[in-house]
């Protein structure tokens, strides 16, 4: 819970007293490698927060094709927002690449906590808002760049997610074919 409270506490003071009304809110679920958070048809329940770990969010097409939306390490919230706002089954699935730990907020919590807590709505627009702007970028990326544009974004962005990340969903997520990630990644060593 004290990564939980540096993490807020990166965006808005709290104090002992907030806090300890905070927490309540907020379940650990430790995650085993290769273990789902949420598949498709799932209701997605909670919004996660990772204390330790890699994850993958992703969805499959009608082919059966993978498309890599999110990977998410510590500090980073994931879930299939779609689902988790609308309260709609899920079209993506999370699952876990690395073993690590979760904390689980229900979107009644987040509602509660912020009405409770006027800071905690300001905290979520916040985090939110950061989200967007990432995911935008991520669009923008994928419709204007070259992958070796891709790729140096990425590597530069998320380096410790080079090393620990198998390659072939580096290039799912890169929109490049392995071979083409291979060629990338020698010319860029």
């Amino acid at each position: 819970m004290e990564k939980l409270r540096k993490h807020i506490e990166e965006i808005i003071p709290v104090t002992d007293e907030e806090f300890e009304s905070i927490k309540p809110f907020f379940t650990i679920r430790k995650v085993l490698k290769n273990q789902y958070l949420i598949s498709q048809g799932d209701e997605a329940k909670y919004e996660y927060i990772i204390v330790s770990g890699i994850f993958r969010v992703f969805y499959l097409d009608d082919d059966g094709k993978e498309h890599i939306v999110q990977f998410a390490t510590e500090n980073w919230w994931m879930s299939d927002y779609i689902s988790y706002f609308n309260q709609k089954p899920a079209n993506m699935y999370v699952v876990c690449m690395e073993a690590g730990e979760v904390l689980c907020l229900t979107l009644e919590g987040r509602e509660k906590l912020s009405i409770a807590l006027h800071k905690m709505e300001h905290f979520f627009r916040v985090k939110l808002t950061k989200g967007y702007i990432a995911l935008q970028q991520r669009i923008i990326s994928l419709l204007s760049n070259k992958p070796e544009q891709r790729y140096k974004e990425f590597a530069n962005l998320y380096p410790n997610l080079m090393q620990k990340i198998p390659k072939k969903y580096i290039a799912e997520y890169l929109g490049v074919s392995r071979e083409t990630l291979s060629r990338l990644y020698s010319s860029n060593k």
